[in-house]
C-alpha cells in the first residue's frame, strides 16, 4: 500500500464519488483522480471536491495510475477497457464495482490478457439516491465487499485490493465470479425484479393509498433503470432461475388461497417469517444491522 501513488475512479455517480471521497480520507498522500464522460458531472465533482483531481479525459485519468476502479454501468466495460488499454502501465491493478462479475472477468481476460491484473470488486453499499451530489465518504463503512477471482487472478493484486477496501471500512470476502453472480442473482437482482413487478401490478390511481409496508417492499424499485437493465442482462441465467423459483412459491400461495387451505397458508407464511427472523439474527450478530 505504501507504493500507491495514484488511484483513479472512472464514473462519478453516487458510488464512484463516494469511493473517491473515502479514498481521499484513507490515503491522504495518494492522488485520487476522478473522471466522468459528462462535462456537467465533472464540473459538479470539482465543485464538491470529491477527488483530488478531476481529469478532462479518460487517458489523463488512467495514465500512471496504480489502481483503476470502474464505477460505470456494467455494459460500458468492454468499450472502456479497450479505450484505456494503451495508456495503462503493466503494474496497474484494475477493478470495478459492478453488481455482476462473470461477464466483467471475461471482458477483462479478452482485452487485458494476462498483461494487466484484473480483480472484480462488489462493495455492497448504495442508496436509492443517485449522482455525485449524494456522495458520502462513509457510504462504505461497515459494508461487505466481495472480491472475485479466477485461477488466473494475480494474487498480489488480490492482496492489494483486500487492503484497499479494508482501509475504506469494508469487510472483505473472496469468491469466484460464478458463485457471486449466483448468490446476488437471488438475493439482490431477484428482489429488484419482484419490487418492479409489484409496483407495475398496481394501477397508478391506487398507489397513493399505499402504506409503509408497500413502500418498504417496493423500495428497491426506485433504483436507476439503466443500471438495473445492465445488471439483469449480464446475469440472465441466475435471474431467470430466481424468477422461476419465485413463481413456484407464488403458485403455492395462490393454490392454498384458492383452495381456502388455512393451514397451508399459515405454514407458508410462518416458514417465511421464521427464515427471515434467523437471517436478521445472523445480521445482528455480525453487526451488519444496528
Amino acid at each position: 500500500m505504501k507504493e500507491l501513488k495514484k488511484i483513479s475512479v472512472i464514473g462519478m455517480g453516487l458510488l464512484g464519488a463516494s469511493i473517491s471521497l473515502a479514498a481521499l480520507r484513507a490515503f491522504p498522500s495518494v492522488l485520487v483522480c476522478g473522471f466522468s464522460h459528462r462535462k456537467q458531472t465533472r464540473q459538479k465533482a470539482r465543485r464538491l471536491q470529491v477527488a483530488g483531481e478531476i481529469a478532462e479525459s479518460l487517458e489523463e485519468c488512467v495514465r500512471d495510475a496504480d489502481v483503476i476502479i470502474f464505477a460505470t454501468p456494467i455494459r460500458t466495460f468492454p468499450v472502456l477497457f479497450g479505450q484505456i488499454r494503451p495508456f495503462v502501465k503493466h503494474s496497474c491493478v484494475i477493478t470495478d464495482v459492478g453488481s455482476t462479475k462473470l461477464m466483467a472477468h471475461r471482458w477483462a481476460r479478452e482485452i487485458f490478457n494476462s498483461n494487466i491484473a484484473y480483480v472484480g470488486s462488489h462493495p455492497i453499499a448504495g442508496s436509492e439516491k443517485r449522482g455525485v451530489d449524494f456522495a458520502r465518504d462513509d457510504l462504505l463503512a461497515g459494508a461487505n465487499c466481495i472480491l472475485t477471482k479466477t485461477p488466473s487472478t494475480r494474487l498480489s493484486a488480490l492482496r492489494l485490493l483486500k487492503k484497499f477496501w479494508g482501509r475504506l471500512g469494508c469487510r472483505v470476502l473472496v469468491m469466484t465470479p460464478q458463485r457471486h453472480d449466483r448468490i446476488f442473482g437471488h438475493i439482490s437482482h431477484l428482489p429488484h425484479i419482484a419490487a418492479a413487478a409489484l409496483v407495475n401490478a398496481n394501477s397508478a390511481d391506487i398507489l397513493p393509498f399505499a402504506g409503509k409496508g408497500f413502500l418498504d417492499t417496493s423500495r428497491v424499485a426506485s433504483g436507476p433503470a439503466n443500471i438495473w437493465t445492465d445488471i439483469l442482462l449480464t446475469n440472465p441465467r441466475n435471474c431467470i432461475q430466481g424468477i422461476d423459483r419465485l413463481i413456484a412459491e407464488l403458485k403455492k400461495i395462490r393454490t392454498a388461497i384458492s383452495q381456502q387451505d388455512e393451514r397451508k397458508i399459515e405454514f407458508l407464511l410462518e416458514k417465511a417469517r421464521t427464515k427471515r427472523e434467523k437471517m436478521i439474527a445472523a445480521k445482528l450478530k455480525q453487526k451488519e444491522l444496528f
